[in-house]
């Protein structure tokens, strides 16, 4: 939060607890090695970093890894609702497979999530997410050099901070987690289509071919020459 010209670490709504990292340190591979020696599900750990968001979750999934993983789309969701309450009327927040997001038509931020296993079938012990979002374009990069690429200050976010944005993610995460929690995936799943924009487009990854939809567990299904195959969402976790 920001009060006067001071901006003060995020601040977390019960059952998840924050934990400061230095800027050089990476918060997702340090909620993995974390998650490793058994720390507590729902401890965010988020980088000390005014120009990028960069924070990441530990989660304790009960379900096997094939109906878990797709909670990544849950997560996905908060980041819309959190930027949807925090920035302007205009600013127009879409989704693409696996976990990208687009601001405005433009790149802006991505997640990355990694379980303890990568056996469909087996409950993990651990799923961490990662979520980064560049707030600042740096000093190298000319503007509009690059239109598939922005950042949020790029546009009209200006007034935003790493932490409120971590706050207000952090608030919409748990009411998407339990959505999640209580009906599966099938509880989001319409909500993740309407915000992905290229369902129904001819798209080149993971392969050339119409993008149709997300089947149950949050995999993309692509026709192509009549045929209708399956990418699989695990396939794209962090190795």
């Amino acid at each position: 939060m920001i009060y006067g010209n001071v901006i003060t670490d995020p601040t977390f709504p019960p059952l998840l607890t924050g934990e400061k990292v230095a800027k050089d340190v990476d918060p997702f591979i340090k909620a993995v090695g974390a998650s490793m020696m058994g720390c507590d599900p729902g401890t965010v750990f988020y980088a000390e970093d005014p120009e990028t968001l960069r924070v990441a979750i530990t989660l304790a999934p009960e379900l096997a890894l094939k109906d878990s993983i797709s909670v990544i789309h849950a997560l996905m969701l908060s980041v819309a609702d959190g930027l949807g309450a925090l920035g302007p009327p205009e600013l127009a927040v879409h989704f693409v497979w696996p976990c990208q997001f687009k601001v405005n038509a433009a790149r802006c931020g991505e997640l990355r999530f990694k379980a303890s296993t990568t056996e469909p079938d087996s409950v993990p012990d651990w799923l961490v997410v990662g979520l980064t979002i560049p707030f600042v374009r740096p000093e190298s990069i000319e503007p509009g050099s690059d239109p598939s690429q922005t950042w949020l200050h790029e546009e009209g976010c200006i007034e935003l901070t790493v932490p409120q944005v971590i706050e207000s993610w952090s608030r919409h995460s748990l009411v998407w987690l339990n959505s999640f929690e209580d009906k599966g995936y099938q509880a989001i799943q319409d909500h993740w289509r309407a915000k992905c924009d290229s369902i129904g487009s001819d798209v080149t990854y993971p392969g050339e071919g119409t993008f149709v939809g997300t089947d149950n567990h949050g995999s993309l299904l692509l026709k192509r020459d009549g045929m209708t195959s399956i990418h699989h969402l695990i396939d794209e976790m962090a190795p």
